[in-house]
C-alpha cells in the first residue's frame, strides 16, 4: 500500500511494526518480522532517509516510528507535487505531438515492435493510457502474451476504463483460464466467448489497436496502428466477432456460464416473414393488427440487433441466423 511513496515490501512492514511497538531495537523489531537483522537495519535506514523513522536520542541502538500523520502526509503532499508536474509536461509533449502529427505520414500511422518485453510491455501501455474502452479479441494461441489477466488490465478496470473481451473457446480450456476468466467478470468486464477468433487484438479508446505480426516460432513482433482506414478496419472486425459471441456471466456460485443472444420474439418472425414475401410496412401492419409507427419500430430493432444497416442486410441475417426459413 505504500509502494507509491518509494517503500518496498520489507520497509513498509518494518514501518507498521516500528509504528505498532512506538519505538524498538534492531533485534526485537527483527525477531517480529522474522528477518534477519541486517535486512531490518537496511530497512530502517531507508525509512530514516525517507523521515519515517529516527535513532532514539535517549538510547543508543533503538530506533522510534515518526507519526505517520506527519510523516507520510509530507510524502504524499510531495508526490502529488511530482505527479502534478508530470502532467503538465505530460500534456506539454502532447500538445507539441500534436501540432507535429497535424498531417502524418502514411508512414507514421504504424509502429512495428520487435520483442517478447517490447511486445509486452506497449501491450500494458495501451491499457494504462486508455481512459474510457479497451476491446481485446483473445485466442487460444497467443505469440508474446497469455491469457487475459494482467497487472494493466486490473489497474486499468480500478480507474473505471470498460472492457469488453471476445475469448476463443480454447482459453477456456487452459490450466488457468478459468481462474483469469472469474475474475475479470468480478472485475464487472464484458466477456464473450466465440468458437474461433480471427486474431489477436486489442483496441485503446478506438483511437489505437495492436496486433500480432508474426507467426508462431518466428520473434514475436506486432503491428501498433494509430487512427487510420486500418484502425477503422480492425474496429469493425472486433465488433463483427463480438455481435457473434455468446455472452458469459459469472454466477453467485462462482461458476461461469454462458447466456444466449436475444433473438427476435414471435410477432418479429411474423414481420420479417411478410416483408420477406415482399408486403409493404403499411401491408403488414394491416395484416398483423398493428401500428404503422409499431412495425418500423421493431424493423429498426431487428436491424440493430443483426448489427445491420439495410432490410436487404436484415434479410440475408434473418435467414442465416435461421429466423425465418427458406421455401
Amino acid at each position: 500500500m505504500l509502494g507509491a511513496v518509494g517503500l518496498d515490501e520489507a520497509q513498509e512492514s518494518t514501518y507498521r511494526a516500528l509504528v505498532a511497538l512506538g519505538a524498538a531495537e534492531v533485534p526485537d523489531l527483527a525477531h517480529r518480522l522474522t528477518l534477519p537483522e541486517a535486512d531490518t537495519e537496511r530497512a530502517l535506514r531507508r525509512l530514516e532517509q525517507q523521515g519515517l523513522a529516527a535513532q532514539s536520542s535517549a538510547r543508543t541502538g533503538r530506533w522510534v516510528a515518526a507519526p505517520p500523520g506527519v510523516a507520510l502526509g509530507a510524502l504524499l503532499t510531495q508526490q502529488r507535487h511530482e505527479l502534478e508536474q508530470a502532467e503538465l509536461t505530460a500534456a506539454l509533449l502532447a500538445r507539441e505531438y500534436r501540432a507535429e502529427a497535424a498531417e502524418p505520414a502514411v508512414h507514421d500511422l504504424v509502429e512495428v515492435v520487435t520483442g517478447v518485453s517490447a511486445v509486452a510491455h506497449r501491450f500494458a501501455q495501451l491499457q494504462l493510457g486508455a481512459t474510457k474502452e479497451v476491446c481485446a479479441l483473445v485466442t487460444g494461441h497467443p505469440i508474446a502474451i497469455s491469457g487475459m489477466d494482467n497487472e494493466a488490465e486490473e489497474r486499468a478496470a480500478t480507474r473505471g476504463v470498460a472492457y469488453r473481451v471476445v475469448l476463443e473457446r480454447e482459453v477456456l480450456t487452459a490450466p488457468t483460464g478459468l481462474v483469469e476468466l472469474s475474475a475479470a467478470l468480478g472485475r464487472d468486464e464484458q466477456v464473450r466467448v466465440a468458437e474461433r477468433v480471427p486474431t489477436k487484438l486489442v483496441i485503446a479508446d478506438r483511437s489505437m489497436a495492436m496486433v500480432p505480426l508474426t507467426a508462431r516460432g518466428a520473434e514475436p513482433a506486432a503491428l501498433v496502428v494509430h487512427a487510420s482506414g486500418l484502425l477503422e478496419s480492425l474496429t469493425g472486425l472486433f465488433e463483427a466477432v463480438w455481435r457473434d459471441a455468446l455472452p458469459l456471466r459469472l454466477a453467485a456460485d462462482g461458476t461461469v456460464s454462458e447466456e444466449g443472444l436475444p433473438g427476435p420474439d414471435a410477432t418479429d418472425i411474423q414481420v420479417l416473414s411478410l416483408l420477406l414475401a415482399g408486403m409493404t410496412d403499411a401491408s403488414v401492419a394491416k395484416q398483423l393488427e398493428l401500428g404503422l409507427r409499431t412495425v418500423q419500430r421493431r424493423v429498426k430493432g431487428l436491424m440493430e440487433l443483426a448489427g445491420v444497416t439495410t432490410r436487404l442486410q436484415l434479410g440475408w441475417h434473418a435467414y442465416e441466423r435461421g429466423w425465418v426459413s427458406r421455401r
